[in-house]
């Protein structure tokens, strides 16, 4: 019988493959606060055996607030902003980036093995989750031509950063303050970028980075 744990970090990997195959900006703001909530509830069923804190209850609320709710309402509205609902021109096309993303898991699951790292409960598909979604995040990063897309590859990329504190954390509240700081950076992060974005659509009438190199002095 399958873990709770294991079926919501293949959750976690299938929301990774439709972020990759996605062209719809809300459907990928969507994705996000999907992914940002099962992350959370990761370290949750990984402690079930071993029981569980009221502060990291607390702390895995707050992470569900932020990841689920505020992070993705922020882009929500900065999607509503610069009325723009899909990447057209990709530097890498959906079918060639969905491709990429299941070779991810696959190299994901070698690394793993090759580690031989002892992770909690023997879970290795969660090492192989972060791995993937960490370099997932830096490919739609790096592959979008959109602001919008490229801030929510950088989401991705600390979501797998958040699952691989949770794999190799020996205490579970040090992750989490280490988490909760780094999450107000990415908050502070995804406000100014909203800003940044509602300019470049001003200038532009376009939220391509590629009109950057426009600019002169």
């Amino acid at each position: 019988m399958i873990q709770l744990s294991d079926a919501i970090l293949s959750l976690v990997l299938l929301s990774v493959l439709l972020s990759l195959s996605s062209n719809r900006l809300m459907g990928l703001v969507r994705i996000m606060a999907f992914q940002g909530i099962l992350v959370s509830l990761v370290p949750l069923f990984l402690d079930q055996h071993q029981g569980i804190g009221a502060g990291s209850i607390l702390f895995l609320q707050i992470m569900i607030l932020i990841k689920g709710i505020l992070i993705p309402g922020f882009m929500y509205i900065a999607v509503n902003k610069v009325k723009i609902r899909t990447e057209v021109e990709p530097f890498v096309g959906y079918h060639a980036s969905l491709f990429t993303g299941l070779a991810f898991i696959v190299i994901s699951a070698y690394i793993t093995e090759r580690l031989n790292i002892s992770l909690p409960g023997g879970h290795a598909l969660l090492l192989i989750t972060a791995i993937t979604t960490m370099a997932s995040g830096l490919f739609l990063l790096m592959a979008r031509r959109k602001a919008i897309t490229q801030v929510i590859g950088y989401l991705m990329m600390e979501n797998g950063i958040y699952l691989v504190g949770a794999a190799l954390a020996k205490e579970s509240h040090t992750q989490y303050v280490v988490e909760f700081g780094v999450l107000l950076d990415l908050l502070v992060g995804v406000m100014i970028m909203g800003i940044v974005l509602h300019n470049i659509n001003s200038a532009f009438d376009d939220v391509d980075t590629a009109l950057l190199g426009r600019l002169k002095d």
